[in-house]
């Protein structure tokens, strides 16, 4: 495919080096590329035929009568110089747009390629496992179980709005987690709140026998955790409701005892099994516990495997993203079943939606026979896949300097807040920006629909009052996006 791509002077150096001869380069006499026109490639095009042009992302004319005119399909192409590379690498097979950039039009068809892959992979994959029609085990897809801290504290509203909230961030299972000093009753009524809340596997986690038959009485899909204290008075229930249960060590590093339970288990009729070597906490036996995975896995090929990665989300200082993705390749690298989270620390929230991105990219991998990058779906957040150009310093620039006067706008103040996101009416709600001005307050997803009804309204009268409230209102926006607290004026 003859492809030419359009450019303005600034950008030239970059784009030649990102297309790196992928396609033939126009450059226009304009210093910034997006302000590319219909008529001003129109007096610049060469005679040469081209089976499509690409013009810069952010160009914002009508190249519709230009395309009908020399024959020629023209269409965006990236936003940036060095996406370029990417871009062309896609032009035989994808069909490029009109009104959305390469770079976007690209990445929402490669998460969706991937998707449809992964709904493919799971439809023909083999489990040991089945519970409600979900696979676990054998080459299907690592599931995410999130717990639910202290169920049975909760009121049924707590309750059913926190499985609601795990379930929308891709939670395959739901674990009502109970506390030493939960009742009989207190778990009865929390199974009972939770079934109608959803349809996926319900799991409880408690040592206690009673609360285990309590739950099992109940109807629940799975049990956490079964050892050699509590496993013969629970064995009835778990046998006739064909119950689903996750075999422990009476002591966390004895491996011994894990097999042991797990053979008693199956001697006395218990056959839904997943074997939990328990992930320790960084500092408190992390490197220990991956070797009696390692080692669990290399005795036993075939039992599914618990990796319980809130263990150590939960107990380290650190991003969760990066955390959460190398714990799942780990997993993936033991053939484990199940990811577990609790997301129950600030710092840990949004584990549920990460572990769920991190099963579908090793699974991808896996099927590729590669590492997990260039999967079309990431858990990139602050990082970024291709950096771009960073300006030059131009000469005889002015230092900048903040100004220390403060003028009341006659307007009036602002005050900006961010909600949480919540469930409203069965569903999950995103957080939203408030602007509060006397007695109106206006909510938005961005700041700049919170700052285009400001200004639409006349809330504001001073440039330099509009200017802090873009500065603060996009602080906002920041702080939604990476799911951050937000103070008006604190640094961010």
């Amino acid at each position: 495919m003859k492809i030419l791509v359009v450019t303005g002077r600034l950008a030239e150096s970059a784009v030649r080096k990102s297309a790196n001869d992928g396609a033939d380069i126009l450059v226009l006499g304009v210093e910034v590329a997006a302000f590319t026109t219909p008529s001003l490639l129109r007096r610049s095009l060469f005679q040469k035929k081209y089976d499509l042009i690409l013009v810069p992302g952010l160009a914002s004319g009508d190249f519709s009568g230009l395309e009908k005119e020399i024959n020629t399909p023209v269409r965006l192409g990236p936003k940036h110089a060095v996406d370029l590379g990417f871009v062309l690498s896609y032009a035989d097979d994808v069909v490029f747009s009109a009104k959305i950039p390469a770079c976007e039009l690209l990445k929402e068809k490669r998460k969706d390629t991937a998707l449809e892959k992964i709904a493919e992979l799971e439809e023909r994959s083999n489990a040991h496992v089945s519970i409600r029609g979900m696979k676990l085990g054998g080459n299907s897809r690592m599931k995410v179980m999130a717990e639910v801290v202290d169920a049975g504290h909760l009121s049924k509203n707590e309750l059913t709005n926190r499985i609601l909230y795990f379930v929308e961030q891709g939670a395959d299972i739901i674990d009502l987690g109970f506390s030493l000093d939960t009742t009989e009753k207190e778990t009865r009524i929390a199974v009972n709140a939770a079934r109608p809340a959803t349809g996926v596997p319900l799991s409880v986690d408690t040592l206690d026998p009673c609360l285990l038959n309590t739950a099992l009485d109940s109807g629940i899909d799975m049990v956490l955790s079964l050892n050699s204290h509590n496993m013969n008075e629970v064995k009835e229930k778990i046998i006739r409701n064909s119950t689903t249960a996750v075999i422990i060590p009476d002591r966390s590093n004895d491996i011994e005892s894990l097999f042991h339970n797990i053979d008693h288990a199956r001697n006395i009729g218990i056959t839904n099994i997943l074997a939990d070597p328990v992930l320790e906490p960084p500092g408190h036996g992390l490197e220990g516990s991956l070797n009696r995975y390692y080692e669990f896995r290399r005795r036993d090929g075939t039992t599914p495997l618990f990796f319980g990665i809130g263990n150590v989300t939960e107990l380290l200082d650190a991003d969760s993203q990066g955390v959460n993705a190398m714990l799942s390749a780990i997993a993936m690298e033991i053939s484990a079943s199940v990811l577990f989270t609790p997301e129950y620390s600030h710092k840990a929230v949004g584990s549920v939606s990460e572990l769920k991105t991190a099963s579908i990219m090793m699974m991808l991998a896996g099927d590729r026979g590669s590492a997990p990058k260039d999967l079309g779906i990431d858990l990139l957040v602050l990082k970024e896949k291709r950096g771009r150009e960073f300006g030059k310093m131009p000469e005889n620039a002015i230092d900048a300097q903040g100004s220390e006067k403060w003028h009341l706008d006659p307007a009036g103040c602002f005050k900006i807040e961010i909600t949480n996101g919540d469930i409203q009416n069965g569903k999950f709600c995103p957080g939203k920006i408030i602007a509060r001005h006397n007695e109106r307050s206006i909510a938005g997803a961005t700041a700049k629909e919170v700052l285009d009804t400001i200004i639409r309204l006349g809330l504001v009268s001073r440039p330099d009052h509009a200017a802090y409230l873009g500065r603060e209102l996009m602080k906002a926006e920041l702080a939604l996006k990476f799911r951050r607290s937000y103070s008006q004026d604190d640094e961010f």
